[in-house]
């Protein structure tokens, strides 16, 4: 079966105005990101929203977890910003929907060649496919569990409570 990818936005999709040097959003890049990636999992893609999370309001979350219970597949991953993947995580996790649910996101947009997005796109597909049913984070090669899992804004790392 498909995995289910659902489109959030987040720093993962954030284009670079050069005019101004704000971000913003125009398209995902996930269909590029999993063509260099040779991604061969077979997938059904969703957009939801594109937002930066910090701007994720608790009907957004309702939207997701919705989204997540309507879906087929019992194999998920989100695409989402840093800033707010926990709250929307433990969203998910109390709804209890007896799927497997990855979030990971990107503190580096896919745009700026240098991010971080292609190898935790990677990861989440890697960790969807092999975890039990539950809500997790995964970011730099690593998932966390959603209820011991934070944001170290110091070292720009997520990290284990």
């Amino acid at each position: 079966m498909a995995i289910r990818i659902f489109i959030t936005g987040g720093t993962f999709d954030k284009e670079y105005n050069e005019l101004n040097g704000q971000l913003y959003f125009k398209d995902t890049h996930l269909h590029e990101m999993l063509k260099l990636g040779r991604c061969r999992v077979e997938v059904d893609i969703r957009t939801l929203m594109m937002i930066d999370s910090l701007e994720m309001s608790d009907a957004d979350r309702t939207l997701i977890v919705q989204q997540c219970i309507k879906a087929d597949e019992d194999r998920i991953v989100i695409t989402h910003g840093t800033d707010t993947m926990v709250e929307t995580a433990i969203v998910l996790a109390k709804a209890s929907i007896n799927k497997t649910i990855v979030i990971t996101g990107a503190m580096i947009p896919y745009k700026f060649g240098s991010s971080d997005g292609l190898f935790n796109l990677g990861s989440a597909l890697a960790f969807v496919q092999t975890l039990p049913h539950g809500v997790y984070i995964a970011m730099n090669g690593k998932y966390f569990n959603w209820d011991n899992v934070r944001k170290n804004r110091a070292t720009a790392q997520f990290e284990e409570l």
